[in-house]
């Protein structure tokens, strides 16, 4: 058996599933099938053949059409722009592939309920990234939590930093177009809602208190394609931001409370998602800054000798021992590692390899339909002036209550 891949959408998550798929096989044991790595789909060829260049694939497609026709590609990662996902998602499945598509699952409610009916009524398999949950740190925090060391989960604070929009003369894209919500909230504050709840050990019940900015309120006209968060030559012509720089809300788990607030124009951090928690015996707390460890107070001894202390992560924690090339404590980890350990779970169960606590399955459509109606709560309790919203009932994969 012979598995073809294929990617579309060659710009910066783009090419991070492209790698992905080039580096999964050689992480754990060699379990899988053989990997072909068939075509980059971009509608700019320069872009397509650069990253297929690059990582290895064989070809590049204009059109994702060529991808879903080719009998010989069996899983696609979709990597393109949030209103695309839909029409490119359901072709793909209608031809019988096995699709990873990348967060937020579309950019309406309708259209991504669409998508996980087609994905309920297809015999492949579907999924979303939430590539968060692949976090060495992160899942070590969550085990702590889960095995309830910490005790009852009292409240969490959740919030990602990110820079990529703080230069004015940035120039506009389709990341800039839509209504509020779609902005920083859709693509970053995505992340940090779903690793509140995974932390949590709880959905999120009910949103209130949000509110928007838009900070940058128009962008130059670029002269050529952009790629990603990068910049390029601009023209004189201006456009305007139609999204939110800025989101902030409150969240209710239920037993826990919380807050998240998220920035795109934070400048001094490129990326920058972190959380604290606060629980009856203690707290854990996470900044991605530093991404190979995580802190960890517990409420032993004198109250005047209590105090956060540094975890490093290593073998003992979640993705490590075997996953990497030098599986050992203070080697560190980073964002593009995650992608590695979620492509490698999806290719896994495409594969039918059965999923263990060590590489759980990747989060499903259903999964991706909750997080954007926690989005669109949060646009609704923003139109209603902070008003408290309840997010639809929903009990998603990631989500491991505390022992």
């Amino acid at each position: 058996m012979t598995i073809g891949v294929a990617v579309i959408g060659a710009g910066m998550a783009g090419r991070a599933h492209a790698a992905s798929y080039h580096i999964a096989s050689t992480m754990y044991e060699s379990v899988l099938p053989k990997l072909r790595l068939v075509s980059i789909g971009d509608v700019n060829p320069a872009f397509g053949k650069a990253a297929a260049d690059r990582f290895g694939y064989e070809r590049t497609d204009q059109d994702w059409r060529a991808i879903a026709s080719d009998p010989s590609i069996d899983v696609v990662s979709v990597v393109v722009a949030n209103h695309l996902h839909r029409e490119i998602v359901e072709g793909l499945l209608d031809a019988g592939k096995h699709v990873l598509c990348e967060k937020p699952l579309s950019d309406t409610i309708s259209d991504a309920e669409a998508m996980v009916a087609s994905a309920s009524a297809s015999s492949s398999v579907a999924r979303i990234g939430l590539t968060f949950l692949r976090n060495p740190a992160i899942g070590a925090v969550q085990q702590i939590i889960a095995s309830g060391q910490l005790g009852k989960v009292l409240h969490v604070s959740g919030k990602y930093w990110a820079d990529y929009s703080s230069d004015p003369s940035a120039p506009i894209s389709w990341r800039y177009k839509g209504g509020m919500g779609t902005g920083a909230l859709a693509d970053i504050g995505s992340h940090i809602s779903y690793v509140t709840e995974f932390i949590a050990g709880e959905s999120i019940k009910n949103v209130s208190g949000a509110r928007f900015a838009t900070s940058i309120t128009e962008r130059p006209v670029a002269q050529g394609a952009v790629m990603g968060h990068s910049g390029g030559v601009v023209s004189d012509q201006m456009d305007a931001v139609e999204n939110d720089d800025y989101a902030a809300f409150t969240i209710d788990f239920g037993h826990s409370t919380g807050s998240i607030e998220v920035s795109r124009v934070a400048a001094g951090h490129p990326t920058s998602l972190a959380f604290e928690v606060y629980c009856e015996k203690g707290a854990a707390r996470f900044d991605q800054t530093r991404n190979g460890e995580f802190e960890l107070m517990l409420n032993d001894g004198p109250y005047g000798q209590r105090g956060f202390r540094t975890v490093q992560v290593g073998p003992s924690h979640p993705y490590i021992a075997g996953g990497l090339p030098v599986d050992a404590p203070g080697v560190n980890v980073g964002q593009n590692d995650q992608f590695f350990f979620q492509t490698r779970a999806f290719l896994n169960e495409v594969a039918g390899i059965p999923a263990t606590e060590a590489i759980p399955n990747c989060p499903t459509f259903e999964d991706g339909l909750h997080n954007m109606q926690i989005i669109e709560s949060v646009v609704q309790s923003y139109k209603g002036k902070g008003i408290e919203v309840q997010v639809p009932a929903s009990n998603p994969t990631y989500v491991r209550g505390v022992n």
